[in-house]
């Protein structure tokens, strides 16, 4: 099972790219979202994938977080959703969108993404729901991962200014996805369930996007405080 690939960009098209991997190419499937955050032709890559094996295909689906990649198996899961359907709602949505849309029960925001009716909608969100917690406590990306050991293969593939230029440049932010799970986690030390905890976190974070971790927290709890 291929888990990972880093090497260099060779080629792009409208629902995958080509990564060159020590001159070995693969091809691998992604959403429009995650296609629009590949660097350029030629430059060095890395994708968190997915592999699908069947007697007449297989194919590999890349994501930029493991979050992405998580919902993109939780979703092929659900019965008359496939990989293009899965890679249609995380180009609509992304991983952050799916998490709160399956954590609020929104399946109209499910419905919006192409090729997705109201009744698939309405059964990913209830088949999918209990999950939504474990999804978000789900932190970090491949671009996290880019600033520790083992990258022998992406420094290869880059050039000597831009390899340089990387490693002088500051960490890179965790994120929104990192925010929600350190929220996610703290509020169930604080023993909240964690379906009301995933809801409270994921209505917090569509209220405040550019919120922090801490700042989620405190915008949780006025919504999980007992009314009236």
């Amino acid at each position: 099972m291929i888990g990972k690939l880093t090497g260099r960009l060779d080629y792009r098209t409208q629902d995958h790219i080509l990564i060159d991997v020590h001159g070995v190419g693969y091809i691998v499937y992604c959403s429009e979202r995650t296609l629009a955050a590949l660097p350029g032709t030629g430059e060095a890559v890395a994708l968190y994938t997915d592999m699908v094996v069947r007697e007449d295909l297989m194919q590999l689906y890349g994501f930029t977080s493991l979050v992405e990649k998580e919902w993109h198996r939780l979703l092929c899961s659900v019965q008359g959703v496939g990989a293009k359907v899965s890679l249609a709602i995380l180009g609509a949505l992304g991983p952050d969108g799916v998490s709160r849309a399956i954590a609020l029960g929104d399946w109209a925001a499910v419905k919006a993404a192409k090729g997705v009716g109201p009744k698939t909608a309405q059964r990913i969100v209830l088949d999918l729901k209990d999950k939504a917690p474990a999804v978000m406590a789900m932190g970090g990306s491949v671009a996290d991962a880019m600033d520790g050991p083992g990258l022998e293969v992406i420094e290869e593939a880059e050039p000597a200014a831009t390899k340089s230029a990387r490693k002088t440049a500051p960490k890179k932010p965790s994120g929104a996805a990192a925010a929600s799970a350190g929220a996610l986690s703290a509020l169930g030390n604080l023993g909240y369930g964690p379906s009301d905890a995933a809801a409270a976190v994921a209505e917090a974070a569509a209220t405040y996007p550019d919120a922090d971790e801490a700042e989620l927290i405190r915008a949780a709890l006025r919504l999980l405080a007992p009314k009236g």
